[in-house]
């Protein structure tokens, strides 16, 4: 699957990748799987990946080391990381995993659906991400078309009207006591045309 979200797998056991690959398959994703810390920072040297899915537990460079490393490079410092570890360990670990930069812990032997749906969460965020950078694009191209053409103008503030009124519909679901998921979403457009407004100015 060419267009599929990578995920990154790391675990120096084979049969947990096997296992971790097995369970995500249903997932509109490509699980990358490798042994090692030092193989996982070498595959985030090029490629991109909506998560990171790391065992604790392995030779030479730990799931702590390798996520501090993660962590302390620009270009890969945002990428959110699940630790796996075994069961048993889990509760001594996690506050050094959560300060290592981790979103989230299982532990092994963890649940197929409980990974399934927090990896979907992630896939989720990673595709609305993708999309408001595509967005922030298009708005940035046309603030730059405006300087010589008077139609991108009007094309900017169709975009501001149209988000705005996607967030005042949302505000006004919430007073009548429905619910208004995307909101966050919402606004989160809203600002991109109001930054790519403020960058042309």
């Amino acid at each position: 699957m060419p267009n599929a979200t990578r995920i990154l797998a790391v675990d120096d056991r084979a049969e947990n990748l096997t296992a971790l690959e097995a369970v995500l398959d249903a997932l509109p994703v490509e699980v990358v799987s490798v042994s090692s810390g030092k193989a996982a920072l070498k595959e985030l040297l090029g490629d991109d990946f909506a998560l990171i899915l790391l065992d604790v537990v392995m030779p030479e460079m730990d799931g702590f080391e390798t996520a501090g490393h993660i962590k302390a490079r620009p270009r890969t410092r945002d990428i959110p990381i699940i630790f796996l570890t075994a069961a048993g360990e889990a509760s001594e670990q996690a506050f050094r995993g959560y300060a290592a930069g981790a979103v989230d812990y299982l532990a092994k032997p963890f649940d197929p659906w409980v990974l399934r749906a927090k990896v979907s969460v992630f896939v989720d965020l990673h595709q609305r991400n993708l999309e408001l950078r595509r967005q922030s694009g298009l708005l940035r191209a046309t603030l730059a078309e405006n300087s010589t053409n008077p139609d991108g103008c009007d094309r900017l503030l169709k975009a501001l009207d149209d988000r705005l009124a996607r967030v005042e519909d949302d505000v006004a679901r919430l007073r009548s006591g429905e619910n208004a998921d995307d909101l966050d979403d919402h606004v989160a457009a809203l600002r991109l045309v109001l930054d790519a407004l403020s960058a042309g100015s």
